[in-house]
């Protein structure tokens, strides 16, 4: 880890690779207002078919689907098959700014977010200690992100991710949403290790 919280990370999926469609609950994917997938289980063939059958039901039930670019080598990878998906099932999609450029093939990331507005209902770019960037519905905001004394990034990412859909689960604004994401990163990257801390309390600013 180098001094500023920064890590190399090597990931390990573990059953998540033996993901199939006969895992995908139909009434559970029904009942939740969001289904977060994960570009990571892109690299298996039947994870791709779960995700699909997931993409579908959740559509099916009038439902939003969320996915996580996840990894750069996973938009490597994937590049056609990611856009694809973005462009014909996704409704919200997280990225951070090297996954952004990647995927859109261009070197800045107002590049990439101006390629990929509109191309599903909200597109979410998080930078680091420069906060994020979300756009939707004719929208577009950059949000600060929340001080913190950085220990480990470990778990920022999807800390965001949680705080973001935390907020439009329950109905608040897009600008609202961002900064609900960026406190919930800001507690996760204040302690070592990627698990959440117990009672944590997010008020609003």
């Amino acid at each position: 880890m180098t001094p500023d919280g920064e890590r190399t990370m090597c990931t390990y999926l573990g059953a998540c690779a033996e993901l199939g469609p006969e895992d995908i609950d139909a009434r559970q994917v029904a009942s939740a207002a969001v289904t977060y997938l994960e570009g990571y289980l892109w690299d298996r063939p039947r994870a791709k078919d779960a995700f699909r059958l997931a993409m579908s039901l959740t559509h099916q039930a009038d439902r939003r689907v969320a996915l996580s670019l996840s990894d750069g080598f996973c938009v490597e990878r994937h590049r056609a098959e990611f856009l694809d998906l973005v462009r014909s099932g996704v409704d919200v999609l997280f990225a951070n700014e090297d996954e952004i450029r990647s995927l859109c093939q261009v070197s800045t990331t107002d590049a990439a977010v101006a390629q990929l507005r509109g191309a599903c209902e909200i597109l979410v770019v998080t930078r680091g200690e420069k906060g994020s960037v979300v756009a939707g519905a004719g929208v577009q905001y950059e949000v600060p992100a929340v001080p913190a004394a950085v220990v480990d990034t470990t778990g920022a990412g999807d800390a965001y991710a949680a705080g973001f859909l935390h907020g439009l689960t329950r109905g608040a604004g897009l600008h609202e949403c961002a900064h609900l994401g960026s406190a919930a990163a800001a507690r996760i990257i204040s302690h070592l290790g990627s698990h959440a801390i117990p009672d944590i309390t997010i008020r609003r600013g």
